[in-house]
C-alpha cells in the first residue's frame, strides 16, 4: 500500500509514525474496536491463571470469545502464543463467562456460545513472512491484522488474508502436539466449501452465478464463511447466503422498510428466529430474478 498527499498538483508520501508503545496500539484499537472488528469489548487487560490477556472481546454475530493480542515487533511466534490463549479459552470457559456477565450484567449461559468459533486476533505494525507463513492455515483459528498510523492523523488497518490455496493444519500434526490436537478438534474455522459440499452442480452454480454478480456491485465486498451462511460484507454485512439442498436463502442486512422492493420479492422476517443478518429474505432457485436481486442489494452496498 503507498499513501500519497495530494499537495495541489504534486504527491508527497506520507511518513509512518511508529507507536512508541504497544499500550498505544492498544488503545487506538480498543477505542475504535467494533467499527474495525465488529466485535464487542469485554475486558482490557483480562488476567487468568497466570496469562494477561491484552483485549478480551466478543463476537455476538458468532456468539464466541475472541483474545486479542498486540504486537510492537515481529521477532515473536505468534502461532504457540495464539494455540496457548485458544487452549486457555477452551480450559476455562466459565472464566470468561462470569466476565462477559458481570461486564454487561447478563446471564449468558454456556450453551449459547459457540466455543468452535472462539479465536485469537494479533495486531501489529507488521508481521514478518514467518509470521504470516506460520498462520497460513485455513483450519487455523488465528488471525494477523497490520495497523499503522501516519502523520495527518491517518490509521491503516489491514487484516491479512490467508491465501486460497491454504493447507489444513492437520498436514501439521505430530503425536505429541497435545495442545494443537485440542485446538484443532474444538474449534472450526469455516471456508465456502463447508457450506457447498454435498450440494448438486444446478446449486454450486447458481451460488456462483450470485457471488459474482454481487463482488461485481463493489471492489472492497469481502466473503466470510460463517457456521450457518456465508456472509458478504463492506463496513458490516451486505447480504447471506443460506445454502440449502433444493435452493438458496438470501438474507438483505436492512431492517423492514428500508428497501425499495416494488415487486414483493422480499419477504420479511423481522421478528422472526433466523441464521442469517436483516429483517429481508429471498429465496432463490434460479436467476431468473438475477438482475432485479442486484437492484435491491445494490440498496445496501450504497447506504452511507
Amino acid at each position: 500500500m503507498f499513501l500519497f498527499k495530494n499537495n495541489k498538483q504534486a504527491l508527497s508520501t506520507l511518513k509512518e509514525i511508529p507507536f512508541k508503545l504497544e499500550r498505544d496500539l492498544q488503545k487506538v484499537f480498543e477505542s475504535n474496536l467494533f467499527e474495525l472488528t465488529r466485535l464487542k469489548l469485554v475486558k482490557s487487560e483480562f488476567t487468568i491463571k497466570n496469562y494477561r490477556i491484552d483485549t478480551l472481546a466478543f463476537d455476538e454475530e458468532a456468539k464466541a470469545f475472541v483474545v486479542i493480542e498486540y504486537k510492537r515487533s515481529n521477532n515473536n511466534s505468534v502461532v504457540d502464543q495464539g494455540i496457548a490463549y485458544l487452549n486457555l479459552m477452551l480450559d476455562y470457559k466459565a472464566e470468561f463467562i462470569v466476565e462477559y456477565n458481570e461486564r454487561f450484567n447478563k446471564a449468558l449461559l454456556r450453551s449459547e456460545i459457540d466455543w468452535s468459533q472462539t479465536k485469537v486476533i494479533f495486531v501489529s505494525p507488521g508481521f514478518n513472512e514467518n509470521q504470516k507463513q506460520a498462520t497460513n492455515f485455513k483450519d487455523l483459528a488465528i488471525e494477523l491484522w497490520e495497523v499503522k498510523q501516519f502523520e495527518g492523523d491517518i490509521i491503516t488497518v489491514n487484516p491479512i488474508k490467508k491465501s486460497k490455496s491454504a493447507p489444513s493444519i492437520k498436514q501439521l500434526q505430530g503425536a505429541e502436539d497435545t495442545e494443537l490436537k485440542k485446538v484443532v478438534s474444538e474449534t472450526k474455522v469455516y471456508i465456502e466449501e463447508d457450506h457447498l459440499q454435498g450440494k448438486n452442480e444446478t446449486i454450486k452454480e447458481l451460488y456462483e452465478d450470485f457471488k459474482n454478480a454481487i463482488l461485481n456491485l463493489a471492489p472492497d465486498v469481502d466473503v466470510e464463511a460463517k457456521k450457518s451462511y456465508i456472509a458478504y460484507k463492506r463496513e458490516r454485512n451486505i447480504v447471506d447466503f443460506e445454502i440449502q439442498t433444493k435452493g438458496i436463502k438470501l438474507w438483505l442486512n436492512a431492517k423492514k422498510g428500508s428497501i425499495d422492493d416494488p415487486k414483493k420479492l422480499t419477504e420479511d422476517k423481522s421478528g422472526k428466529g433466523h441464521w442469517g443478518n436483516g429483517d429481508y429474505v429471498i429465496s432463490i432457485k434460479d436467476t431468473s430474478n438475477l438482475e432485479y436481486i442486484m437492484f435491491l442489494i445494490k440498496q445496501i452496498v450504497n447506504k452511507p
